[in-house]
Formats: C-alpha cells, sequence, structure tokens
C-alpha cells in the first residue's frame, strides 16, 4: 500500500514489468530509486543535525541507558 502511494507501483506490477522490460524500463527504475534513496539519505541528515541542533544527545542517552540497565539487573 506504502510502495503504490510513494513509488506508483507494488511488487506484482514491479515482477510483471522487469519480465517484459526493455533497457529505458530498468534505467527509470534504476533512476527511481537512486533519486529516492538520494532524498531518504538528505532527509536522514538534515533530521539528524536538526536532533543535534536542539541539543539532545542521542549516543550519550543509549550509553547511560545501557548502564542503568546493566546495574539494575545486578
Amino acid at each position: 500500500m506504502v510502495s503504490e502511494l510513494l513509488l506508483g507501483f507494488d511488487e506484482t506490477t514491479l515482477a510483471y514489468d522487469l519480465q517484459r522490460a526493455h533497457s529505458a524500463d530498468i534505467w527509470f527504475l534504476r533512476a527511481r530509486f537512486f533519486l529516492w534513496g538520494m532524498f531518504a539519505t538528505i532527509g536522514g541528515f538534515l533530521i539528524g543535525h536538526g536532533i543535534a541542533v536542539a541539543g539532545v544527545n542521542l549516543y550519550g542517552a543509549v550509553w547511560d541507558g545501557f548502564w542503568q540497565l546493566w546495574y539494575g539487573l545486578w
């Protein structure tokens, strides 16, 4: 359902298209993959930067939580 909304095709359509695809069709599939991959990468970096700018230390929180869990078990 999500892949149909975001990418315009589902697994069945993709399998059928790949069986009968021409080289231009494969190029467009690869271009779509790289385009969405680029957007996801840039978006992830922007979200990560925003979290750091907000002063949230995720690594420190995970590390402290690990030690609290470790000492809480014993």
